[in-house]
């Protein structure tokens, strides 16, 4: 099916909903989508449940079951909609909510309380037809309260026992500082979510984010959670095109950096064009506010959609070469510039991404030597998110853990960026095993990891101050 296919007519331009779109545009983008692995990523329905508590369980799992079937109804079916007015992969429909913490406090006394939460979010993600919902989630970048603390120690349940379920936790801000003693407790949650699903490669810890400076409007899961600014439902949309950038720079080979620049910007523009069209498209169909567009280049295990592939059209061998970093940051920034320039709401994460499981380039690299989780962790001080979909050794401590995570969250915060950390200490296996999820997870080469101890260090508690200059008012 054609983009844009209802419309094709002997005119030059078509004008669709706010855009005027001409022929040139619809023939580009039907190679796109043909050709390149163009998609929209995801479509997902924020929906806020502060107006769902209660101070009583049972009641309150009444209300969010009431209020996420109701609201998501026909999420699917507009997005089945969409896809067959105008022939545009729509590859997920997701719900984040309002972060269960803020939810549940008042009615949850232990874990095990807002782990029932957890059920009912699954079980509503499965009614109206949804792949995941995010939400699961604690704002604790300065301090816990009893609710946060609950939370945060029911995550290895919640997530082992529901499938479509995702987590997060911000540990950590430019204006507040990294609160250590959430980064503690964080290594022995994801050693705990490790074990708790070990029969699966340890799969629940792929679906739990760690997040320093996390944004409000992410429509990308597994971070994805609808922010306590945003109003009582919203639609934001993802947009994905690895295989156009790569498809794109093929053409400039030999070009000098203003030209390969100029190219990705030119792409990326009208990339977030294609999902602007879509989330004004469901904005009306759903009667829900248009939110952002998140312009991220989120691989997938397929071939040809691949950050890694784009770093290799560029001039690296593999990912991990000198000179990945400044083409990281190249890449990255580009992004960005043309995608504000073709949506008045660009908002998320918006750059690119650079998961392992992820993207097959990625993997390569890994297995070939050119790329090592403290390359990878260099490489997130200039992209999008951080250490992201990274196996690691099924021993690995839990103080281990809180130090990578605190250095990422040290990175995010010295750089006022949004970083984040994925990891999966895969149960009983080592350096040369592998893991599989399957699907858009895709599989990971289990990566070595630096065996000297931070127990110490990590052990301090507290907080790390804000950097001075967060102390812009």
């Amino acid at each position: 099916m054609d983009y844009f296919a209802p419309d094709r007519r002997a005119n030059p331009s078509v004008k669709i909903g706010e855009f005027m779109i001409t022929r040139l545009e619809v023939d580009e983008t039907n190679k796109m989508i043909r050709q390149e692995n163009l998609d929209v990523r995801t479509i997902t329905l924020g929906i806020s449940l502060l107006d769902c508590i209660s101070d009583d369980l049972e009641k309150l799992k009444e209300n969010i079951r009431n209020k996420i079937c109701t609201k998501a109804a026909r999420l699917v079916e507009t997005g089945r909609e969409i896809e067959g007015l105008y022939g545009i992969p729509i590859v997920n429909k997701r719900i984040s909510v309002t972060p269960i913490a803020l939810v549940g406090g008042a009615a949850c006394r232990t874990p095990e309380d807002f782990a029932e939460i957890a059920i009912v979010l699954d079980e509503c993600a499965k009614t109206v037809g949804v792949n995941f919902i995010g939400g699961y989630t604690a704002l604790v970048s300065k301090s816990m309260t009893r609710a946060d603390e609950l939370l945060i120690r029911s995550i290895p349940k919640a997530l082992a026992s529901t499938d479509r379920v995702c987590s997060s936790v911000n540990v950590g801000s430019t204006k507040t500082g990294i609160n250590m003693d959430a980064v503690m407790l964080m290594g022995r949650v994801i050693k705990e979510a490790a074990w708790e699903t070990r029969t699966h490669d340890s799969m629940a810890c792929a679906k739990l984010v760690v997040f320093c400076n996390a944004p409000d409007d992410n429509p990308f899961m597994a971070g994805a959670f609808h922010g306590v600014t945003e109003g009582d439902s919203v639609i934001n949309v993802g947009v994905s095109g690895p295989g156009v950038v790569k498809a794109a720079l093929e053409h400039c080979r030999d070009s000098n950096f203003e030209v390969l620049c100029e190219t990705i910007k030119k792409t990326a523009f009208k990339i977030t064009r294609v999902g602007q069209l879509v989330a004004q498209e469901a904005s009306k169909r759903m009667d829900v506010p248009f939110g952002i567009v998140d312009l991220s280049l989120a691989p997938t295990p397929a071939i040809g959609d691949s950050v890694a592939d784009i770093l290799k059209e560029i001039g690296l061998e593999h990912p991990g070469a000198p000179g990945t970093t400044a083409a990281l940051a190249l890449l990255n920034d580009q992004v960005k510039k043309g995608g504000v320039m073709a949506s008045s709401y660009v908002g998320g994460l918006s750059g690119a991404f650079i998961p392992v499981s992820e993207d097959q380039g990625m993997i390569e690299a890994v297995c070939a030597g050119a790329l090592t989780l403290e390359k990878l962790e260099a490489m997130t001080c200039v992209c999008s998110v951080g250490l992201d979909m990274i196996a690691i050794p099924g021993d690995t401590s839990a103080a281990t853990i809180s130090g990578i995570i605190a250095d990422e969250m040290a990175i995010g915060m010295i750089n006022q960026k949004t970083t984040a950390v994925r990891l999966i200490p895969a149960v009983g296996k080592a350096v040369g095993d592998s893991v599989e999820f399957g699907g858009l997870l895709g599989y990971a080469p289990i990566m070595p990891v630096n065996r000297f101890s931070c127990e110490r260090f990590i052990g301090r508690g507290g907080r790390i101050p804000a950097p001075v200059h967060s102390f812009k008012n």
